[in-house]
């Protein structure tokens, strides 16, 4: 029986290993290729994150430095070097907080916003190429997965005291 238990968790360690470098491993390559993908607009996919995350409906009038953060899950020391750069190159904008005028809130400009809408197709083929023989089904799959995956990790993160 004890054979069986130490087998099982053993199994469970190597598969959760695998698992855990195939997202390392996948992470890397996206941002790899994807910054390859976009080099022409001098885009890094962390550029491509918050402004994909920008052009939702809910914050198009502009997030919150911290919210944006959260929303990415990066840190905010690591956010505002990328918003600072984006707005050297005038892709995005800090706007007063209409609720809060001690605060910010970070948008696009009409420079972020066609930049946006020219980077369209190239991130069709990207998304195209990247996806490729996966179903809609797949798809739909890997998205639970994957929630499931995040919401674990940031349970394991707020444990460790995040």
């Amino acid at each position: 029986m004890k054979q069986d238990i130490d087998a099982t968790d053993s199994l469970r360690a190597q598969l959760s290993n695998r698992v855990a470098f195939r997202l390392y491993q996948c992470a890397n390559l996206l941002n790899k290729t994807g910054t390859k993908a976009l080099e022409r607009y001098e885009i890094t996919t962390q550029q491509w994150a918050v402004i994909g995350a920008l052009v939702r409906p809910r914050w198009e009038g502009g997030i919150a430095v911290q919210e944006l953060a959260t929303l990415l899950m990066v840190s905010r020391q690591n956010l505002t070097g990328v918003l600072s750069r984006m707005e050297d190159r005038g892709l995005i904008e800090r706007a007063r907080n209409e609720k809060d005028s001690r605060s910010r809130l970070i948008r696009l400009t009409s420079t972020g916003w066609a930049r946006w809408n020219e980077m369209q197709g190239d991130i069709a083929d990207y998304y195209n190429g990247a996806m490729r023989d996966l179903s809609n089904s797949d798809l739909i799959h890997a998205l639970h997965y994957l929630d499931k995956l995040r919401e674990n990790m940031r349970l394991v993160g707020e444990a460790q005291g995040e």
